[in-house]
Order: C-alpha cells, then structure tokens, then sequence
C-alpha cells in the first residue's frame, strides 16, 4: 500500500456533504443550485486529479492510502484508498451527479435546496463506498446511501405510489445488509484465530489483510454465498430485482438515472465477494454464471413486453447486470475488464437514457407507448441522442459497448461454450427489444395533440445529453484508455484465483485461463 499525505479522497468525500450544508441553508433557490452545482463541478474535478495521480502499472497496489484509528477496541480503521478496480468509478460518479443536478434544475418544483442537497449527500457517500478499505467503513457508507435515496424517492416521485417504491426500496436494502454484515463479521473473527490470538486484540476488518489472510474451507463457501445474496440485492439480479422497475416508475428519472449508471452491487461482488473467498468463487463460478444467464434472458423477455420507456430501462439495466455477470463467472482477464468497461457504459449510456425519459416525461407527464407515437416528427434532436444511445446499447461498432461485451462475450466463449452462447443470446434480444420499443413510441402518426406543441431539447438539455455522448465515441474508438487503467489490477484479480488449491476439474482448469 502507498500512503499520502494530501488527503484527497477524504476530501472527496466530504466536499459534497459539505455543499450540501451550504446549498440547504442558502436561501435564494437559483443561488443555492448553482452552489450545488458548483460543488458538484469541483468534486468532478478533484476525483479526475485522482486519476491522473493514479498509477496503472501498480493498478494491483492500493494507492492514495489514507489510514486512521477510528475505534481501536475493535481495530476498525478509517481506511480508504483506491486501486485498478475502482479508480474509474470515482470520475464516473462525480459526472452522473453534474449531469443529474443539471438535469433537475427547473423540473424540481418544491423543496429544491433539500433535493439539490440529498443529491450531493448520495455523491460523497458513494465515493465512500468505492473508496473504504475498512469493511465496517464500506458497510457504513453502504447503509447510508438508503436515506437519501428514500427521500429523493418519497418526497419528489413522479408516481402516485413513490412512498410505497421508496419503502420498498429500503427493505431491500435493509435485508440484503444483513448477510454483508454476517460476512464481515466471520472474515474478521477468522483472522483473530488465523493469528492464534484474542477476538478483541486480533479482529481485523481492514481488507488489505484479509485477502491476506487464510479463509478456512469450511468457511469459504458462507461467506462467499453471504457476500453474493447483500450484493445481489443492490444490483440487482434475479430474484431480487423488483425493486428496480417499482423505483424508475415512481421515483424522480435523475434518481433512477443514478441507480441505472452506479451498480454499487456489482462492485461489492468484484471487490469483496470473489477476492474474499476465492476458492469457494472458483468452485461455484458455474453457479454464478447460471445466476447471470437467467437474468440476462428473464429480464430480457419481460423487456421486450414493456409499453412504457422508464420500466423498458430498468429491465435492461437488469438484463445487462446479467451479462456482466456472466463476464465475472468467466474468471478472465478478458471478462473482468468487460465487466468493468460496462460498468463505466452504464454510468454514460443507462443513465443518459434514462435523462431522456426524465425530459419526456416533464414535456408529456408520460413515457407511455401510446402517448408518445410521432414523437420523432417534432422533436428530431432528442430522437437523434436518442437512437445515437439506443444503439450504443446494443453494442454499435464505434461506441464504447462494443469492446466492452466484446469482452465480456469473449471471457464467457472462454469459460464455458454455453455461457458464450447465452451471452451472444442476450445480445441480441437487447437488439429486439430495444428497437421494438423505438419503432412502436416514436415513429408513426401523431397520436396526441399534446405532442404538436412540444418543445424540443433545450440548450442545457443538450449540453448534459453532449457529454456522455462524446466520452461514448472517445472510448468506443479508443478502449485503451480506460483498459490501460485496470489491466494490471485485473490481471492480479485473476492471479489471486489461480493460485487457489480448489482445481477439481479440467472444466474448472479453463475457467481459470487468464
């Protein structure tokens, strides 16, 4: 590990809450989101000075180390840092939050210092939770992301049952913590006896050691099925995904945008999951790529059902959680930078589309089929951005999705013939109901008279829709330059595997092949 002495990652954390104060006690509403949004810009701005000072050929090392006691009873440390894995994230969080502010600015109608506020909290806290290396730490910044998001959802929803969505939403999240916090709790009672010490002078929550430490064999598989059931929750994967559809119909689109674009759940799964009981990973990696595939395919099929454009986004984002998934499975360099190359399109292309929901619905007051037919004979600008992103979706040659399940389709043909078959399956059923939904909404009559009078995309609208699109070209055209930055931490992800003594078979031999 690299300590620092600049603490630029606690700053990083704490710059949003600190404008949050700042936005929720300034009085002039138009003065208080340009604070907001400020605040916003700069934390953007510290978290790429993070990634310029972030060394990818040492992606596998913690850099940017920050190490304090926090409660040393229970040798739980204020520890952050970042490596291969999770540096892009932090870049990526900082934009959608400048892109959900900008997106909220005339469309929030009521309270809007505490949304611009609650907006700021959720960003600094999910820093923190790609940042923590204390699992106490990361579980505590994993718990506090639900206030704001219950409150962003009950108070400024769209639907009439946003307060159910929002309650629904936090005892998922409640439920999933629980198995999180069990694993905690046994891979740090398991260094205390690994160290042949006492459980008060010997815990250990500081992840550095504990993938350091020796996870018994008996133990391996609870804690990896622990870990797999919290995370899965949050992705969401199936069955635990009803969540996510309930929230991007109720809740305010910028909200939803937030949890289409950062998938906390995959993360947990990449850092803590699989690297914390590797051998049970490489012994049940088949289980977790039958997960991915029933998602993938399930979720698709009920996408292709959908009449309304927020619900069809939310099972897309469900379905391609799947192929991520079944990326990881493979236990390849090839599907764990495709996992993370998707991650990172979620952010650009999910959330974007996502916004265009949010502008639909506040020109509208629907995202319906049936409301929005000839919708592309009046408002060519967003249609434009709008196929531009619905064929980044699907993996155009050009954008940044193609490398991406490129990968991610490669690492699963691979593992296991089968898994690849699935995964190119679920490509092409995102193709199908992707543009199923485009020619059914969009092109045809005119079918309101609503939509004869409405405006097109605005100057601002087109600026926030402008940005992702560019960084989706940038990468599409030029993958190295977010692959440069985890090949290093993905290769050692994948050594760390290969190095477990659990090789039952020769099936199991190529799951392994970097």
């Amino acid at each position: 590990m690299n300590d620092v002495n600049f603490p630029l990652l606690s700053i990083t954390i704490l710059l949003p809450l600190i404008g949050a104060i700042i936005t929720v006690i300034t009085y002039n509403i138009n003065l208080a989101r340009k604070i907001a949004l400020g605040f916003a810009s700069l934390e953007l701005i510290l978290t790429l000075i993070a990634l310029t000072l972030f060394n990818p050929t040492q992606g596998n090392q913690f850099q940017l180390i920050e190490h304090y006691a926090w409660i040393p009873n229970l040798n739980i440390e204020y520890l952050i840092g970042i490596d291969g894995i999770s540096i892009l994230f932090l870049p990526m969080s900082a934009l959608l939050t400048v892109l959900a502010i900008f997106a909220s600015w005339n469309s929030v109608q009521h309270q809007q210092r505490l949304h611009f506020a609650l907006l700021l909290v959720l960003e600094g806290i999910t820093i923190g939770v790609f940042s923590a290396l204390d699992t106490v730490l990361f579980f505590l910044f994993w718990e506090l992301t639900l206030p704001p998001i219950f409150f962003l959802t009950s108070l400024w929803g769209i639907g009439p049952e946003r307060r159910s969505a929002a309650m629904k939403y936090t005892l998922f999240m409640l439920i999933g913590g629980v198995p999180l916090l069990f694993a905690i709790v046994i891979l740090a009672i398991n260094h205390a006896n690994d160290m042949g010490g006492t459980l008060t002078q010997n815990l250990s929550f500081s992840l550095p050691l504990l993938l350091e430490t020796k996870l018994t064999d008996n133990l391996q598989p609870l804690v990896f099925i622990l870990f797999l059931l919290g995370f899965s929750v949050k992705a969401p994967l199936f069955p635990f995904h009803t969540w996510l559809p309930k929230v991007a119909m109720e809740g305010p689109t910028q909200l939803t945008a937030l949890l289409l674009g950062l998938k906390l759940g995959i993360y947990g799964i990449l850092r803590f999951a699989i690297p914390l009981a590797p051998s049970a990973a490489v012994e049940y990696s088949w289980a977790l790529g039958i997960l991915g595939a029933i998602t993938l395919i399930y979720s698709g099929l009920i996408a292709l059902q959908q009449t309304n454009f927020r619900r069809l986004l939310a099972y897309a984002s469900i379905s391609h959680v799947g192929l991520i998934i079944i990326g990881i499975s493979s236990l390849t360099t090839q599907g764990i930078q495709g996992a993370i190359f998707q991650l990172v399109n979620f952010t650009l292309i999910s959330s974007s589309l996502m916004l265009i929901a949010g502008f639909i619905q506040h020109r509208l007051g629907s995202t319906e089929t049936i409301h929005l037919g000839g919708l592309a004979k009046v408002m060519p600008r967003l249609i434009t951005f709008y196929f531009f992103f619905v064929l980044a979706s699907i993996g155009l040659p050009g954008t940044s999705s193609f490398p991406a399940e490129l990968l991610l389709i490669f690492g699963a043909l691979t593992a296991h013939h089968s898994l690849g078959f699935t995964a190119l399956a679920g490509a092409i059923l995102g193709a199908a109901y992707m543009l199923s939904f485009t020619r059914k909404a969009f092109f045809g009559p005119i079918t309101q008279h609503a939509i004869n009078k409405v405006q097109d995309l605005r100057p601002r609208e087109l600026t926030i829709l402008c940005i992702p699109a560019l960084l989706i070209l940038a990468f599409g055209f030029f993958p190295n330059v977010l692959l440069a930055t985890n090949q290093v931490a993905a290769e050692a992800w994948i050594s760390n595997l290969l190095e477990q003594p659990i090789m039952k078979s020769n099936d199991q031999i190529g799951l392994l092949s970097p």
